[in-house]
């Protein structure tokens, strides 16, 4: 009797529903937001790679780096950031003839890149951090090989 408990039992653990996610430095490739916040999120502070679709429906600038979001408001929770370093917007200023912030508003895009958890924080007056942030999902291009266009509409 206790040999048919112990082969039920073992029969019930292996029908058992595992999520498989992935571990920091394995590739993915997804589409939905949230999958890829909670990827980012659960491999931070390391990050994903892998390759990732994206509606983007704004952009924003902050000194010399370009946004380009998923979502109208960046902070949004289920916002995906793509930044793009300095050296890649002059190159895709050259390719498509406008600067990068009204080129890909409404497009989509594949990125090729690591999906990372990223500390904002609050500043106080004197811009020094408050002690308050937030978590935003940013996929850093420093290659123009890693972004392309999908679609021209959202």
């Amino acid at each position: 009797m206790r040999l048919i408990v112990f082969v039920l039992v073992l029969m019930l653990a292996g029908c058992s529903v595992t999520r498989n996610q992935p571990s920091a430095g394995q590739f993915v490739a997804a589409s939905d937001t949230m999958d890829i916040i909670r990827n980012a999120a659960e491999s931070a502070p390391k990050g994903v790679k892998g390759e990732y679709l994206l509606s983007i429906k704004a952009t924003g600038k902050q000194g010399p780096v370009v946004f380009l979001n998923t979502e109208l408001d960046y902070r949004d929770q289920r916002n995906v950031t793509v930044a793009l370093h300095p050296n890649v917007i002059p190159q895709l200023k050259s390719q498509y003839g406008v600067t990068p912030e009204a080129f890909f508003t409404g497009k989509t895009i594949l990125v090729k890149g690591h999906a990372q958890r990223v500390r904002i924080d609050f500043l106080d007056d004197t811009q020094k951090p408050s002690g308050k942030y937030y978590f935003q999902t940013h996929i850093r291009i420093s290659n123009i090989a890693q972004i392309e266009i999908i679609d021209d509409s959202v």
